[in-house]
């Protein structure tokens, strides 16, 4: 493992750009931010708010999901979020499109008809341009929102709901064959897939399953699933919480291995580098992005720059 950056507020979504740097996010700091091979960061975009997962789109913009913010304090040096406590400023969350080159921030929806979003948390683009999204929801003193899964086009033009209800949605992505959408739910520690039968539209099925998904695996103990991202060969890579691990999930459902990472909540991953042998893995707590040797290849995402 080699540190990239360290001394990041809260980061997420990495993107690994064609010329070897990373792109991320810092949610405390409401910034798109890169670090170079040299290791030097540099911000790309101010979003205000609380930018959460991120994505190329066709167009060569990234893609952010911006959560609305949230409150956070330092413990032992360690960035925590303050559960139950909203921003003063915040009203809802949003889809932005950041302009890589320019910084230029475009907020594309704030409402699905008339449901505002409440805290958009991943997304992942399918081969057609448009992209899946998660809404974690807002946890408040004595209530929470429910989550929703939601397909959009990248124009601004459309976004529609394909899940709802569902507990905690975090992370987001595609089998390789496009066919199926994998849904990680924060604390139930569970893996969820929909058949997808076009896009934006998904095979709900009923009766047990609370949210329409097939379950493919949930973890015993207390573990939480943050973001994820797909290998070659099919398996799902779950950042995991509280243990510390990045879980390897096949599509039967069997845990394949946890690898352990330095830290509690290493919360989000992706691919990159020669056959996309490089993970990069976000560690929230500490502020830091990781480069780890991958023994898999990584799958190659639709769009990147």
């Amino acid at each position: 493992m080699k540190v990239l950056a360290e001394g990041l507020r809260f980061p997420e979504g990495p993107v690994a750009m064609s010329d070897g740097s990373v792109c991320f996010v810092e949610i405390a700091a409401g910034r798109v931010s890169r670090v170079g091979r040299d290791g030097v960061v540099t911000e790309v975009a101010n979003t205000g708010g609380g930018p959460n997962g991120m994505a190329v789109g066709p167009d060569g913009a990234f893609y952010v999901c911006n959560n609305g913010g949230f409150v956070t304090h330092q413990v032992d040096g360690e960035t925590h979020v303050r559960h139950g406590v909203l921003p003063t400023d915040y009203i809802t969350g949003s889809i932005q499109r950041v302009d890589y080159r320019s910084g230029a921030v475009t907020t594309l929806y704030t409402h699905c008809g008339d449901t505002p979003l409440s805290a958009p948390n991943d997304l992942v683009f399918d081969a057609h341009g448009g992209f899946y999204f998660t809404d974690f929801g807002k946890i408040r003193k004595r209530s929470r929102d429910t989550g929703s899964v939601y397909y959009a086009l990248p124009d601004g033009s459309s976004i529609l709901e394909v899940v709802h209800p569902i507990a905690n949605p975090n992370g987001v992505g595609l089998s390789p064959d496009q066919r199926t959408l994998y849904v990680a739910e924060t604390e139930t520690s569970r893996l969820w897939a929909f058949d997808i039968e076009a896009p934006g539209m998904v095979n709900r099925h009923g009766f047990p399953s609370p949210n329409g998904g097939r379950l493919v695996c949930g973890l015993p103990g207390y573990q939480r699933f943050d973001s994820l991202a797909v290998q070659r060969d099919g398996c799902v890579c779950i950042g995991t919480l509280i243990t510390g691990k990045i879980s390897v999930i096949a599509p039967d459902g069997s845990l394949q291995k946890q690898v352990g990472m330095p830290e509690a909540y290493p919360t989000n991953i992706c691919f990159g580098g020669e056959d996309r042998r490089k993970a990069y893995v976000t560690l929230s707590h500490t502020g830091r992005l990781l480069e780890v040797d991958w023994e898999s290849d990584g799958l190659e995402l639709n769009f990147n720059i």
